[in-house]
């Protein structure tokens, strides 16, 4: 296998750092790994030779697939429960009774390849299903091209559906040759673009719910808390962050008031 050197290492750091606010200060083994034989397979002899390549490529794919490969898009359909629980439960209804212009504004920030953002769809077109002048469109972004177009496509193998409660099987999606297809409403329903979370935001509205579950495990306490403001900022009054139950946030330097694990409401 391909070895990294340690100013190679430093210099790959440093970059993904400074652009995309990953830290990959322990990840020198697994950048080895993911990315060794594929930079033998590319014709580089060296670590160096290959980032220089994807330095200087003006379209940007390079640099794209070097992130697919350092990082981890790893998600299934329910994952943490509790968090859809309480969306369904808890916040619809309450969006439903006090968003007075019928336009709600929920965004899955981090959505790899599309399972959250299918199931928020689902929850709120059942919740919202006898209001249809409601605008109940999803935001869900990514970094990651090859996630998105995973996401896009909407199309999922039956394994991978197999944690999804049997009623929205049934209504939501289609069989098809690979496995199951989401019908279009849902589909139609989902805005999937790429988005990296350390540029500026400058959305058109706020957001009554923001999900950016297991991402910040990627970033250091300064990034987390840089990002957390400019969520807050992003939020409606009353809105909600929910994060995943493996991150923390500290409660002494955060603007949003705590609601329960994971579950943050700003006001």
């Amino acid at each position: 296998m391909l070895a990294i050197r340690q100013e190679e290492f430093d210099e790959l750091k440093n970059f993904i750092y400074k652009n995309y606010g990953i830290d990959l200060s322990k990840k020198k083994h697994l950048v080895e790994g993911r990315l060794g034989n594929a930079i033998i397979a590319k014709g580089y002899e060296s670590f160096g030779q290959y980032f220089n390549h994807v330095y200087e490529d003006k379209t940007g794919n390079e640099l794209s697939h070097l992130l697919n490969r350092i990082t981890t898009n790893h998600t299934y359909f329910m994952r943490e429960r509790s968090h859809f629980d309480f969306y369904k439960e808890t916040i619809l209804p309450y969006l439903g009774n006090t968003v007075k212009n019928q336009n709600l504004g929920i965004w899955s920030a981090g959505c790899s390849s599309g399972e959250e953002a299918y199931t928020l769809a689902m929850l709120t077109d059942d919740c919202f299903s006898l209001k249809p002048q409601w605008d109940t469109r999803i935001l869900a972004t990514d970094l990651s091209d090859r996630v998105l177009d995973i996401a896009q496509k909407g199309i999922y193998p039956a394994s991978s559906v197999e944690t999804l409660p049997i009623q929205y099987k049934e209504k939501y999606l289609i069989k098809c040759d690979e496995g199951y297809q989401f019908i279009d409403r849902i589909k139609h329903n989902i805005l999937f673009h790429k988005f990296n979370l350390m540029d500026s935001f400058h959305f058109k509205r706020k957001f009554h719910v923001i999900f950016c579950r297991n991402v910040m495990i990627y970033f250091d306490k300064k990034t987390k808390l840089e990002l957390v403001k400019k969520f807050y900022e992003a939020t409606e009054d009353g809105g909600y962050l929910i994060i995943g139950h493996s991150e923390y946030l500290e409660k002494d330097s955060l603007a949003y008031q705590y609601v329960m694990p994971a579950v943050y409401r700003k006001g």
